[in-house]
């Protein structure tokens, strides 16, 4: 049912990007103060993180000692699901932006529960190499935008198949070995470019700023997470 619901929700966003493709949309903004919006929205999701894990870290696990991990779970599925989907959705930036940080949010616990459990030395590691991958796949996606335009189904499609094998290998076999991590790294630089390369494409609007803002950073948290799960375990 959980793999079903995950397929349902990424085939509806797959639509939705198509059809912000086909807006034809009175709201057009310049190229540039497009681009301005979405790195803004950007380094404001990546601001609130930082600022979680620098002074919300101890209260956290302080509120949180005695909650079942499964509230955990549904919470942050529920509050970042909700959150892409409301931001899909929606036509309007304000709401679109309200999507936006309720992904921010229950993922800056995730960071906070996650980053105290690991030397600093690896976490600064991961974080300049996500900078490194990032910044490659920005450039590329701007230099070969019809490359990166073109592997935006496969890329979806090795996704979700990555997703199912991962849950099958973990509760099955027991594997929680790097060869997942290493496989999403691949697939996740992938979408930073195809990201990158479609938000170029879409209408220049304030709306689709947010919520191509919204696909990159998931991109860039999800890279982020999986070096850092491969540079910890090579310690």
């Amino acid at each position: 049912m959980e793999t079903t619901n995950n397929t349902s929700v990424a085939g509806y966003l797959s639509r939705r990007k198509e059809i912000r493709m086909e807006m034809d949309v009175a709201d057009h903004i310049g190229a540039q103060q497009f681009n301005l919006i979405m790195c803004g929205v950007l380094a404001w999701g990546f601001l609130v993180n930082a600022l979680m894990v620098t002074y919300l870290t101890e209260p956290l696990f302080d509120m949180l000692q005695g909650v079942r991990p499964i509230v955990l779970i549904i919470g942050y599925l529920v509050l970042g699901i909700g959150g892409v989907v409301l931001s899909a959705k929606s036509d309007n930036p304000w709401l679109s932006f309200l999507g936006f940080n309720m992904l921010v949010l229950p993922m800056g616990v995730l960071l906070c529960l996650l980053l105290p459990t690991i030397p600093v030395v690896i976490v600064n590691k991961a974080l300049i190499l996500t900078g490194i991958v990032t910044a490659t796949m920005v450039v590329l996606g701007v230099t070969f935008p019809q490359l990166f335009l073109g592997i935006g189904r496969t890329l979806f499609v090795a996704l979700l198949a990555g997703l199912v094998a991962e849950v099958v290998a973990t509760l099955l076999l027991g594997y929680r070995g790097a060869a997942f991590d290493w496989f999403f790294v691949l697939i996740f630089s992938g979408y930073i470019g195809y990201d990158i390369a479609k938000s170029q494409a879409y209408p220049k609007t304030v709306d689709n700023a947010v919520d191509c803002a919204l696909d990159i950073y998931i991109d860039i948290i999800n890279l982020f997470i999986r070096l850092l799960s491969i540079l910890n375990r090579r310690s």
